[in-house]
């Protein structure tokens, strides 16, 4: 490996740096983004161009943590330059193809753990090469690595999880004692004291936070920040007081500039802090390239220049800071990780991303158990008296659906004020955490607190928040051992394996780039169903039809090719289809809340709830149901690896699945126009699917007597015929609904299916 080989290296250690920030922010967006976007403060242009200015001011505080990359974990001058760029490399693909993992599935996780694991395996793997190769004793593996680094690492990964959750809860749970749910009538009373408190704290974090490492403010200025800190904390409050009542008078909601100001203050620490996780590792490699060119053995000489204090240049950190910025305002993957984690946290009920599991069924039921001992503890008046303040039924927000924010200001405030007293006083105290962590738990503790998590969402929120925390031990892992087989297939086939592993980054990269397309797409369609919720009887009854076409598109569909998934024994296309039975289900609830809120409005206007809507609710859920059945029995059979359908049995119902596609097809034409149709096309079309099921019943007698389908095949055959009847009458039903809640369908048809 020629100098010239190294050069290319770096270069392509540079190029990895750009993609690495593109990939990061995308994740780590949502530790600043969660309360402003969530709660809605100002339009998102405003929220993003505050974010932008702190990362462009925190990179200019990231350079002194610059030297965790370069002697944090392992001891450089072990290595020489080959054996270094086999680590760099190793661990840049592997943190790009791993964080953009998690951002494809909307995760969030520590770029910082990512990174520290990553080194620590690329480092082990090829410190053990090394030995191995020298004919050395194993234990000498201790020279070379850094281990107490990573198990401080770990210890803060699980003391910042408990605290940040535990301090979220009480300070939320003790402000909105204070405030209430109905929150503004209180602010003159309290407001100016309890700002002025969150003012001091989150100033306070700047100044921790900005101070340490910045490149720019001279070392005596941070120094006499850092000394006088608690001082200026404390002339903070009354000042910040004084302003906020001052704007309380000129009637000014004094939670928006508490929470702009906090999220300037985050998107700077997330920029000190976490830049290094993206640059630091191409930085080493680049100084380590200078180090190699400058001496007379550049492929043998050890790294000794890369334990000494290097300074980052400049200006390279504020072209870091703009691709970050560039990628967190053109980012889709950042965005779908801030909606997971705003999703958990939102107050009111909505369309829940987790499913239920045993673990989080088994903490509601011991949290519940532990809430009733509590209240069966505490005297009766004051419970009375908590009770009446922590009415949620308080918290209204008087605007549509589309615009509603997933939580209030006070909440917001609190998020951003505990988040920054948790971060600046373990930074005070030297002790390591990740902002990920620190943010994410504290706004599940505030969300918990202000009782987010009801009966009706407490266990997918829980599902939710016990799938990323294990993601997190999961990214310590995964970033381990992936980087590890790297640096090990880089230490044996050198330049072929670099081309061979940037390769496979790419496809890894599109491959993610298609599934968060589809999980997009799918996203999207969610918001179809749930972003027009009624509101008011006048648009009820439009909008409940039109959510009932979309549904009847989707379980069309689904079901075309989830039949000929069956016909092809396709395991691959049933798997999918059977993923889409928990969305239809989803999306028939949310047409079922729909009517349920039109029958509550009709008696809030002392009208008549007629019967059609209790059978409107009936016919969406046996569509519902029967979608699932033939889906789940086709997978089912495939995947347990039965015997096929008989060719006849699938040409038969080749024959059923035409008629039931242009029933839908039709009934979901009328509904969605919602204008004049025809309904006896669908109708007659019905009658059809019913002669043809009595003659395939008679067909498929002959074959079970000759013994020509087994038993097995029998059941899937009429499971699927039968459902298909019943999928039929489904829908004329509904037509025959939507006929005399508008009467727009042809008065001629004759719906009566008995």
């Amino acid at each position: 490996m020629g100098l010239e080989i190294l050069f290319v290296a770096v270069i392509l250690l540079g190029c990895f740096a750009v993609f690495d920030l593109m990939v990061g922010v995308s994740n780590d967006a949502v530790n600043f983004l969660n309360s402003s976007i969530g709660s809605r403060v100002a339009p998102r242009h405003v929220i993003m161009i505050i974010a932008s200015l702190g990362i462009l001011a925190g990179v200019t505080f990231s350079s002194g943590m610059m030297e965790v990359a370069r002697k944090g974990i392992f001891h450089p001058h072990l290595f020489n330059m080959p054996q270094l760029l086999y680590i760099f490399l190793a661990v840049m693909i592997a943190d790009v193809i791993l964080l953009d993992l998690f951002n494809t599935f909307g995760l969030p996780t520590s770029t910082t753990v990512s990174i520290v694991f990553e080194l620590l395996g690329a480092a082990v793997a090829v410190s053990i090469l090394k030995i191995y190769q020298a004919n050395s004793d194993l234990s000498a593996l201790a020279q070379y690595i850094n281990t107490s680094k990573a198990m401080v690492i770990i210890f803060g990964i699980l003391l910042s999880v408990i605290v940040a959750f535990i301090c979220g809860a009480i300070a939320q749970f003790l402000s909105r004692l204070l405030f209430t749910f109905d929150y503004v009538k209180r602010v003159k009373r309290y407001g100016a004291i309890w700002g002025g408190l969150a003012m001091a704290m989150i100033t306070y974090f700047i100044l921790v936070k900005g101070a340490k490492g910045s490149s720019i403010i001279p070392p005596e200025t941070a120094q006499w920040f850092l000394s006088n800190a608690v001082l200026m904390f404390l002339i903070i409050i009354p000042v910040s007081a004084i302003i906020l009542q001052f704007m309380i008078f000129m009637k000014i909601n004094i939670f928006k500039p508490i929470v702009l100001i906090g999220t300037f203050a985050l998107a700077m620490a997330f920029a000190a802090n976490d830049l290094v996780n993206f640059i630091g590792v191409p930085m080493a490699g680049y100084h380590a390239y200078q180090a190699a060119a400058a001496s007379d053995a550049p492929l043998t000489i050890a790294m000794d220049a890369l334990g000494k204090k290097v300074p980052t240049e400049t200006y390279l950190l504020l072209l870091a800071g703009l691709v970050m910025v560039v990628t967190l305002w053109f980012s889709r993957k950042a965005r779908t990780v801030t909606e997971t984690e705003i999703g958990l946290g939102q107050q009111d009920e909505g369309v829940e991303k987790f499913e239920s599991s045993f673990l989080s069924r088994f903490i509601v039921r011991l949290t519940r158990n532990s809430f009733d001992v509590v209240r069966w503890i505490i005297p009766g008046p004051v419970l009375k008296w908590a009770t009446r303040r922590l009415d949620t039924t308080k918290y209204i927000v008087e605007t549509d659906d589309e615009n509603r924010p997933k939580f209030d200001l006070i909440r917001a405030s609190v998020n951003l004020m505990v988040a920054s007293a948790v971060i600046s006083y373990a930074t005070s105290q030297k002790l390591p955490l990740s902002t990920t962590y620190v943010t994410f738990m504290v706004a599940m503790g505030t969300s918990f607190a202000d009782q987010a998590w009801g009966r009706e969402s407490a266990v997918y929120r829980v599902t939710g928040v016990i799938t990323v925390v294990s993601g997190w031990f999961m990214t310590a892992l995964l970033a381990f051992t992936i980087s590890a087989i790297f640096a090990a297939a880089l230490f044996y086939t050198k330049i072929y394996g670099a081309a061979l592993l940037l390769v496979l980054a790419i496809v890894m990269i599109r491959r993610n780039h298609i599934w968060h397309k589809e999980r997009s797409k799918s996203s999207e369609l969610d918001k179809v169903f749930n972003l027009k919720k009624v509101s008011d009887f006048s648009d009820t009854l439009y909008t409940t039809f039109e959510h009932m076409s979309f549904l009847l598109r989707e379980i069309r569909g689904s079901l075309n090719a989830s039949l000929e998934g069956l016909f092809n024994q396709n395991l691959y296309a049933l798997g999918k289809e059977k993923g889409k039975t928990k969305k239809i289900q989803l999306w028939s609830n949310t047409i079922i809340a729909n009517v349920f809120k039109s029958m509550r409005l009709l008696q809030k206007e002392k009208k008549e709830v007629t019967y059609n809507y209790g059978q409107t609710i009936r016919r969406i859920q046996k569509l519902a149901d029967g979608h699932r059945d033939i889906v789940t029995r086709s997978h089912s059979h495939v995947d347990n690896q039965h015997k096929g359908l008989l060719n006849v049995q699938i040409e038969e119902l080749k024959r059923v699945k035409e008629i039931l596609n242009e029933v839908f097809l039709d009934v979901e034409e009328i509904i969605g126009r919602k204008q004049h149709g025809d309904a006896r096309k669908a109708i007659e079309k019905n009658q059809e699917l019913i002669s043809l099921a009595k003659r395939l019943h008679e067909d498929q007698l002959k074959r079970i007597n000759d013994r020509t389908s087994k038993t097995r095949l029998s059941i899937l055959f009429y499971s699927i015929v039968g459902n298909a009847m019943m999928l039929s009458k489904q829908n004329i039903k509904l037509l025959e609904i939507f006929k005399e809640t508008f009467g727009s369908v042809d008065e001629a048809a004759d719906f009566d299916l008995d």
